[in-house]
């Protein structure tokens, strides 16, 4: 019988969570709330929602920081929503690294895909509270973690996709430098896992700001004594400094919904 103390624990060596960088559906909610419209204008799929110029040049940036650590410390895995503006972001950070060209591929994962807010997407929340008034209060009553729009998700929701996406990587990726491109809310409800947080926990981190985009939220492997993940950086945002990219922390294109 295999001791257990001696059995290696099925985590990355190295696993950072980025969100993408700010998308074209950030720039028309920003628009839509400032000029107090009802509707956000996308007039494309969620999931086709590619980068601004901004975000492109906010993913360059994060690729650079990649690129100055060693070849050993570098992702040896990416893992991306399927989402094409998370997409582009993990093929700018793989191009400015230089990786494209080798071994490390982009793999896609639909259990890392955005939220989904149902009825209540593309709607900013005078919409929200205009259109489903019901719903505003249900969701008022619930908390976010646990409501449900019509046809969408909670974030109790996202939490059990994420679970089996954990269980792929301890699986397939133990001690690999993992690299997860994503999403807001998918960004917090990982630390809610690795972290084992409860409601009020998680919900208290997303009162304290935004995710913002291209940021690293970053764990390192047994390095707590327990056999989990240890949280390292939350929100760093320095690489985008550095390369003089402007830095935004912009709620998800339904972010009054989220």
């Amino acid at each position: 019988m295999t001791d257990q103390s001696d059995a290696k624990e099925p985590w990355p060596a190295r696993l950072w969570i980025v969100r993408h960088g700010e998308s074209s559906g950030n720039v028309a909610r920003d628009a839509a709330q400032a000029a107090g419209l009802a509707d956000i204008a996308i007039d494309i799929r969620d999931v086709d929602v590619p980068l601004s110029e901004l975000g492109e040049q906010q993913a360059e940036a994060l690729g650079r920081w990649f690129a100055e650590l060693r070849i050993e410390d570098r992702p040896s895995v990416v893992l991306s929503s399927p989402y094409l503006r998370a997409q582009q972001t993990s093929e700018i950070i793989l191009r400015i690294v230089g990786e494209a060209e080798r071994t490390v591929t982009i793999i896609h994962d639909e259990r890392l895909r955005e939220k989904e807010f149902g009825v209540l997407d593309r709607l900013t929340k005078m919409g929200i509270e205009d259109r489903y008034p019901e719903e505003a209060k249900r969701r008022a009553l619930m908390g976010k973690f646990y409501y449900r729009p019509p046809a969408g998700e909670s974030w109790a929701d996202v939490v059990l996709r994420l679970r089996s996406v954990l269980d792929s990587i301890g699986l397939h990726y133990a001690g690999a430098r993992v690299l997860i491109v994503a999403h807001q809310v998918v960004v917090l409800c990982l630390r809610y896992l690795l972290e084992n947080m409860d409601e009020s926990t998680v919900l208290s981190i997303d009162r304290e700001g935004d995710v913002a985009n291209c940021s690293i939220t970053e764990f390192g492997a047994g390095e707590n004594g327990n056999g989990s993940m240890r949280l390292i950086r939350y929100n760093f945002v320095a690489p985008l400094a550095r390369q003089g990219a402007p830095v935004t922390r912009k709620p998800d294109d339904s972010g009054a919904a989220r």
